[in-house]
């Protein structure tokens, strides 16, 4: 979900019997209003423990935000969140200038190490176009761009036991 929508979802678009949830606001300026694509207007899956975890948290209710600001009541801000907690927990760990954008990138890398068809992975990121979920969203992590070269490697070059220092590279 883009930021814009993790500030607005409702718990009646949350169908927990079907572990689904209809994406379908945003908010923008503190304004709640539609998506802006028939794409991303759509039923996203809720992992069973995410949705044990939803469902404890709402207690008894069944309208209204999900996550309301306990100072408005209305939508959290996106911007102050990312200034107050993601930049110093960002700069804390080494990565200066963290903003919402690596929470989707990052989704998009891990979709591709669990070998995820793209055209899942296109439907998960609610894109109306496979073009962006390829060439704009996620780059493939390390450790997967080595355990693919590692294979073409393996069928151009035979077998050799490997030297114990390297076997702490191959973990």
């Amino acid at each position: 979900m883009w930021v814009s929508e993790v500030l607005t979802p409702r718990w009646e678009h949350i169908d927990f019997k079907a572990g689904a949830m209809l994406v379908q606001q945003v908010v923008v300026n503190g304004r709640i209003g539609k998506v802006k694509t028939e794409a991303s207007n759509d039923y996203i899956p809720l992992d069973p423990g995410f949705a044990q975890i939803l469902l404890n948290w709402r207690g008894n209710k069944s309208t209204g935000l999900d996550f309301p600001s306990h100072v408005t009541g209305g939508c959290f801000c996106a911007g102050r969140i990312q200034q107050q907690v993601l930049k110093p927990a960002g700069e804390m760990i080494g990565h200066p200038g963290i903003g919402w954008d690596v929470f989707r990138n990052t989704y998009r890398s891990i979709l591709d190490e669990t070998g995820a068809p793209i055209g899942v992975q296109q439907k998960l990121m609610r894109h109306s176009n496979v073009a962006a979920t390829v060439n704009v969203y996620g780059n493939a992590s390390l450790g997967a761009k080595q355990k693919a070269n590692s294979k073409v490697v393996q069928m151009v070059i035979p077998k050799s036991k490997p030297q114990p220092e390297l076997q702490a590279m191959a973990v």
